[in-house]
């Protein structure tokens, strides 16, 4: 029979407990007070700390000693960065989902912490991809679940859905740039989004590298708190953490050959506008000679005194040009 565990609060924490009855297949949202009760008593229990204030968290747990300060001050204190670390009573990984935030991301911390009869999960508000695995690991646990391992494999398999939906949003950001560069007419705001762009995917790239040696660990090294059934499985998401990081080298490819391509499209453009002027320059430059040369204010030019001089300077001039366009042509610069 199941429960859905509700959230109480606790002093600077919003708890959700859970007590994990693997032989009978039942599971039952519990409190916090209940959730120490059922520790003391061998049961084996998952506990979600969103922490609230963290001073007050630290203190609660502290005297609790439900983990070390060495733990406990790194999950509430530092950094989003995903690493595992290994102690003589548990697991501690963190683990770093990505939350879209506008056509960005933002990183959500979750600490990790697997004991031989505890899962504690500690995090600042709401985390997407935890959402989810609190959605759908009942069908699991009912299903094949023998230890708490499980829910490690749940974690994972929610946090790579997560990094799929964000390469997703990735690809659709990339597609709408290369469309924006096919156009006519090219706003230079596009130069800014694609610089933005491609600082998010390599800031992706960043968070999905750390994850893959994490993931990797877990799936390969034994250890007490991780089942040697639930390893094969968390070894089969390493290549879907693999998948993810080759679409983005991908999508940086595609955004870095469109760049170039448009480049070139303007670099082309550029040169056909210089060959015209250059064309123009051409015709010109001898008529601007015979027009400068017949512009001289000396009292004696030889030609002054042609009844037909105006004429002949037309059929000059025109006969200069009309050559050097019928040479132009033939040279295939025209």
């Amino acid at each position: 029979m199941a429960a859905n565990a509700e959230h109480a609060q606790a002093n600077g924490m919003a708890v959700r407990a859970v007590v994990l009855d693997f032989s009978a297949k039942t599971e039952r949202g519990i409190s916090f007070e209940e959730a120490l009760d059922a520790l003391r008593r061998g049961q084996t229990v998952w506990m979600d700390l969103d922490v609230e204030d963290p001073p007050s968290a630290e203190a609660t747990l502290s005297a609790l000693n439900l983990v070390s300060q060495e733990i406990l001050e790194d999950a509430l204190y530092n950094e989003p960065l995903t690493r595992l670390a290994r102690f003589e009573d548990c697991l501690h990984f963190v683990v770093s989902g990505c939350r879209p935030s506008g056509v960005a991301f933002e990183l959500e911390r979750v600490d990790v912490i697997v004991m031989e009869r505890a899962l504690i999960t500690i995090h600042r508000g709401p985390v997407l991809f935890l959402s989810e695995v609190f959605k759908h690991y009942r069908a699991d646990f009912e299903r094949f679940a023998q230890s708490l391992s499980f829910l490690v494999y749940e974690i994972w398999d929610d946090l790579i859905d997560n990094y799929l939906s964000v390469q997703k949003l990735m690809e659709e950001r990339v597609e709408r740039l290369q469309t924006e560069l096919r156009e006519e007419e090219v706003d230079d705001g596009v130069f800014t989004q694609i610089s933005e762009l491609g600082a998010d995917l390599l800031h992706l790239r960043k968070v999905l590298l750390p994850a893959r040696s994490v993931l990797t660990e877990l799936s390969s090294r034994k250890t007490l708190f991780i089942s040697s059934a639930t390893q094969p499985f968390l070894a089969n998401m390493v290549g879907a953490v693999e998948h993810v990081l080759q679409d983005l080298l991908v999508d940086r490819d595609i955004l870095s050959e469109s760049l170039n391509l448009y480049m070139s499209l303007v670099s082309h453009r550029t040169n056909e506008v210089m060959k015209r002027l250059t064309v123009v320059s051409v015709i010109f430059l001898p008529l601007t000679f015979l027009v400068g040369v017949y512009g001289m204010n000396f009292s004696y030019i030889p030609e002054l005194g042609w009844h037909y001089g105006y004429h002949l300077f037309w059929i000059a001039t025109i006969g200069i040009a009309v050559s050097l366009l019928w040479l132009l042509r033939r040279l295939r610069m025209l």
